[in-house]
């Protein structure tokens, strides 16, 4: 794993009209195909990393390398479609859209990613082979994803962000609302569809139970240096 999904260096940001709360990074890399695991209570600014991580917001200092490309260099359009393109986020409460189908969800990104979808031979197969590898029912294709348990929903938010093979998967507090046995099935299957794409994967948390399931953990205060607005 010599090769470099993710690389950070010199990164430092402070919110507008936030007086106090700044946050800077000196360095952090992510080797292709690691998984790691990020932990930080609330307030430990990994909300903000991880907007930064996607582009949606842009650092006032530092490079942001993914898959050889710093994104802090390019405009908002590019930043835009470089982000559909090249990260699978998987969102803490889904964000799936509750009338479309199984299929809708899932084939979204490529909607906004020519180049992931060209690496999609045939997406109708590769929703059907998804679905098939996370667990999901054989006829959950068609199916309104306002109907799917909280589980499916979840396998659903993994399919999306899977398709299309991109180099970095972002995953925020996944399993925040899962026990302890759907925690490691979850895992099982990310860490299963993960390798099988050549993915990487950074995934936030703040449970330190999970580290021992990746690579590497790594926690915000070790990385990050933190100001916080003084009452």
């Amino acid at each position: 794993m010599a090769d470099k999904t993710l690389e950070i260096t010199d990164l430092a940001y402070r919110w507008p009209g936030r007086a106090g709360f700044s946050l800077a990074i000196p360095h952090l890399s992510v080797a292709t195909g690691e998984t790691v695991l990020l932990l930080g209570e609330s307030g430990s600014g990994k909300s903000t990393f991880l907007s930064l991580i996607c582009g949606t917001i842009l650092p006032d200092q530092g490079t942001i390398d993914i898959a050889g490309a710093d994104i802090t260099q390019l405009a908002g359009g590019t930043r835009d479609t470089f982000r559909a393109e090249q990260i699978g986020v998987i969102f803490q409460q889904f964000n799936l859209l509750p009338f479309g189908s199984v299929a809708d969800n899932i084939l979204l990104p490529l909607r906004f990613a020519p180049s992931r979808r060209k690496r999609v031979d045939d997406p109708v197969a590769e929703v059907s082979r998804l679905c098939s590898a996370l667990g999901l029912p054989t006829d959950a294709a068609s199916a309104k994803s306002k109907t799917l348990s909280v589980g499916q929903q979840q396998r659903v938010a993994v399919a999306r962000a899977l398709i299309g093979q991109p180099p970095l998967i972002i995953a925020d507090e996944p399993t925040s609302a899962l026990d302890s046995n759907a925690q490691k099935g979850f895992l099982d299957l990310l860490f299963q569809q993960t390798a099988t794409h050549g993915s990487s994967l950074l995934m936030v948390s703040h449970d330190a139970r999970l580290g021992e399931r990746f690579d590497r953990v790594i926690r915000m205060e070790d990385i990050a240096q933190i100001e916080r607005a003084v009452a």
